[in-house]
């Protein structure tokens, strides 16, 4: 048996048609026009090529892309300073600061400035309330594109076992809130979990969100297991150039899964596709329109 391969670039390109034919709806019945705004300090090249697929992204989708670039050594004032100038502007329904930010700025302080009602990386500590307590938030977008892309295998997530590997802000906490309000039974866990190998082969549902490359292997997997692997490493190759893997042994897993996702290729198209979804839920509700049917 050989695992189905969830490919997140056609899950992700039929997720942006489908914003996009909304995007058009609500600029046609309401003269509303989503707009993301992204602030990138520094150069990180990672992140300037994420930037960078961001903004043709928007576009792509109809929306209107706003781009900050602010140099490394920006102050945290002047930083702060562009964000309330963004909370205020009426053309801008999304806010977006990449991470990480340069050594000597305050990223929880950066965070928390950000209007909760535009924060559509679901960061500010209103959202990750709200999530954490079911009612309904602006949520983080990579664990968004793994519940997307989980439910393509399996329509229900009730009453299926699940695991998540890593507890970050960002991927691991959220994660599981979203797969609690979908009814599954979740376990977290992290670097002091022990005997990991069997907590993973209990589940249903693997999520490996903790940044060690094929860190879990192909005999922890329980036979027929989906696994969503969020991590992106990269480890060198023989001719001194690098390749991305991910947090998976994906040649392992793949003979004892039922469904897996690759690196590349897999959660990462998924994130800035739901950044666009949350830009638009964004828009909706600050217009006080209904919610778009994404």
């Amino acid at each position: 048996m050989t695992a189905k391969i969830i490919d997140g670039k056609v899950i992700a390109a039929e997720l942006r048609a489908r914003v996009a034919d909304e995007v058009a709806r609500v600029k046609r019945e309401h003269n509303l026009v989503p707009g993301l705004a992204v602030v990138l300090v520094g150069s990180d090249p990672a992140s300037e090529v994420y930037v960078r697929s961001k903004h043709t992204q928007t576009q792509a989708a109809g929306m209107a892309s706003f781009e900050h670039k602010l140099p490394a050594d920006v102050s945290q004032a002047n930083l702060l300073a562009l964000v309330t100038k963004l909370n205020r502007d009426s053309a801008v329904h999304g806010i977006l600061v990449q991470l990480p930010l340069p050594k000597g700025l305050n990223t929880e302080a950066v965070v928390n400035a950000i209007d909760p009602a535009k924060d559509v990386d679901g960061l500010h500590p209103n959202n990750a309330g709200r999530l954490a307590g079911g009612f309904e938030a602006l949520s983080p977008c990579t664990p968004l594109g793994c519940i997307i892309l989980t439910k393509s295998v399996h329509a229900s997530l009730e009453g299926m076992n699940a695991i998540v590997i890593g507890r970050s802000n960002l991927v691991g906490r959220p994660l599981v809130q979203l797969l609690l309000n979908e009814n599954a039974t979740v376990t977290i866990a992290h670097s002091r979990s022990r005997d990991l190998p069997g907590l993973v082969k209990r589940a249903d549902l693997v999520y490996a969100a903790v940044g060690k490359s094929e860190m879990v292997r192909g005999d922890w997997l329980k036979p027929g297991a989906t696994v969503i692997d969020v991590g992106i490493n990269r480890i060198p190759k023989d001719d001194g150039k690098t390749r991305l893997v991910g947090d998976v042994a994906y040649q392992e897993a793949l003979a004892v899964a039922g469904a897996i996702t690759p690196v590349p290729g897999g959660v990462g198209q998924m994130t800035v596709a739901c950044l666009l979804v949350n830009t638009l839920r964004a828009a909706c509700a600050i217009a006080g329109l209904p919610k778009p049917a994404v």
